[in-house]
C-alpha cells in the first residue's frame, strides 16, 4: 500500500510543485491513486513527455499500485483551466 503522504513527497522531491492533488481513488486501500500536477517543469513539454517523467520519477511506487492516473498542467494552463471550469 501507498500513503498518499508518500506520493506528495515522493513528487515534491522531483519537481518544482506550484499545486497537487493526489486523491486515492481506491476507496481507501492505496492501490489506485489519481494525481493532477501543476508546475513550471512540464514547460515546451509534450503530454506523453510530462507523463514520461512523472512515471520514471515515480516509478517505485507506481509499481505498488493497481492504477495510476495523472492529469499535468503548466501554471499558465491550470489558469486557463481554472476559468473554463470557474
Amino acid at each position: 500500500m501507498i500513503s498518499i503522504q508518500r506520493l506528495e513527497k515522493a513528487i515534491h522531491s522531483h519537481f518544482v510543485v506550484d499545486h497537487l492533488e493526489v486523491k486515492d481513488i481506491s476507496s481507501g486501500c492505496g492501490e489506485s491513486y489519481s494525481v493532477l500536477l501543476v508546475s513550471e517543469d512540464f514547460e515546451g513539454k509534450s503530454t506523453l513527455q510530462r507523463h514520461r517523467l512523472i512515471n520514471d520519477a515515480l516509478k517505485d511506487e507506481i509499481a505498488h499500485m493497481h492504477a495510476f492516473s495523472q492529469k499535468t498542467y503548466t501554471p499558465k494552463q491550470w489558469e486557463e483551466q481554472k476559468k473554463v471550469a470557474g
